[in-house]
């Protein structure tokens, strides 16, 4: 079975969220908002994750809503 674009996107994003963190930290020397970043947008990864391997319906509509919660955290 091919891998979940969904899957293969969230965690490109991570990567790049990631290698932005650096750059405020090492260019910007900002620390507190930058270090917020990097959890909302490493997180929407690990919730895209957990969707993938949701027990129900319902629980895959709900982690995937926290994924989407967390993209819309990050773009703020």
């Amino acid at each position: 079975m091919s891998e979940s674009i969904v899957k293969t996107k969230s965690f490109e994003l991570a990567i790049r969220g990631v290698n932005f963190y650096k750059y405020l930290v090492a260019e910007k020397k900002e620390y507190i908002m930058s270090k917020q970043f990097l959890r909302s947008v490493t997180s929407v990864g690990a919730n895209v994750r957990e969707a993938v391997n949701a027990q129900s319906k319902p629980d895959f509509i709900h982690k995937l809503s926290i994924a989407q919660k967390e993209c819309d955290e990050s773009l703020y």
